[in-house]
């Protein structure tokens, strides 16, 4: 069903699609064993033109933990394209070498073009300000986990959801609130300083869905409201001005004394590097999910690929 596709956007699989990664993520989870050399003799590439801890070295792990093996880079001072290859070059060069290619790259559009000249599969794992789709997969698999409902498709619904912090140049959030407007009775909170607020091209998706939502600059007004929070850092790489980053990068700071009102059950994600939006207190809240977080997308990363390359449907865990 999904061997041999790549994954540029999150609305690039349907929603039956992604009900079935997470479903074969929980059964990794749940059995260490579950898949392990199933990506025998399987090699896949890492190409990060910007810099990644989480997203790669979770590649990496959900890689070598299905048996097979990885090449790449992680900075781009080390691949040709500081000769001047194009980008197109160096896609179809690695793919003389590997059965998949995972690329993160600062321009937007950049995994696209990657993707229609690649005759292997593609995995966008941030292009920009645009997408970040394992990381959206790995987002609704954490809802889906802590939060999960039952009886709605997906096992997420009835959520209301807050985005807090950078959602102008936030590629994580883009690419979550695009793929929840896809769920039942979801609705979406923005918290943010006017100047980062989220772009029109993703709340005009709401609005054509009909996804309900509100704009707001006050955390504290809307904390008792949210089921699922999710932070994100102030990215001081997407700022072309450091005096506007020096003044927004503090706006919000979660700490003990903000979570006082918030729901009992209420889950708090973060994608992760933080700086200082989420206060070291908060770490030892039972709400705070982030690193459990960072461990799901492992799993759900191990379940993306050995569908795309072919492995889980050739066990019969997937249908084609």
């Amino acid at each position: 069903m999904l061997e041999g596709r790549s994954l540029i956007e999150p609305l690039n699989f349907t929603m039956e699609e992604m009900d079935l990664l997470f479903s074969l993520a929980e059964k990794i989870e749940e059995d260490g064993t579950y898949l392990r050399e199933s990506c025998r003799g399987k090699l896949l590439a890492t190409l990060f033109f910007e810099p990644s801890t989480r997203t790669r070295l979770s590649f990496e792990a959900a890689m070598l933990r299905l048996g097979g093996s990885c090449l790449g880079f992680a900075e781009p001072g080390s691949s040709s394209t500081v000769k001047g290859e194009s980008l197109a070059d160096t896609i179809k060069t690695v793919s003389c070498y590997a059965d998949a290619i995972v690329m993160r790259n600062p321009k937007e559009g950049a995994a696209l073009l990657a993707s229609r000249v690649s005759p292997v599969p593609v995995i966008n794992a941030g292009d920009g300000g645009h997408h970040h789709p394992t990381q959206t997969l790995t987002d609704l698999l954490t809802i889906r986990r802590l939060r999960g409902t039952g009886g709605t498709a997906g096992g997420i619904g009835g959520l209301t959801v807050g985005f807090c912090g950078d959602l102008k140049f936030g590629r994580t959030v883009h690419s979550l609130a695009k793929a929840l407007a896809r769920y039942e009775r979801i609705s979406m909170v923005f918290v943010s300083p006017a100047e980062l607020k989220a772009p029109g091209y993703i709340t005009g998706h709401l609005e054509d869905r009909r996804v309900p939502f509100t704009e707001t600059e006050s955390l504290e007004k809307v904390m008792g409201d949210l089921d699922v929070l999710y932070m994100t850092r102030v990215q001081r790489e997407r700022f072309f001005n450091e005096e506007d980053y020096i003044r927004l990068k503090d706006t919000y700071v979660l700490n003990s004394e903000k979570m006082k009102n918030a729901k009992k059950d209420l889950v708090i994600l973060h994608p992760l590097p933080r700086v200082n939006e989420i206060a070291p207190e908060v770490d030892a809240d039972p709400r705070a999910a982030y690193f459990r977080q960072a461990k799901y997308g492992m799993y759900v990363r191990m379940a993306l690929l050995s569908s795309i390359l072919g492995t889980a449907e050739h066990k019969g865990e997937i249908p084609c």
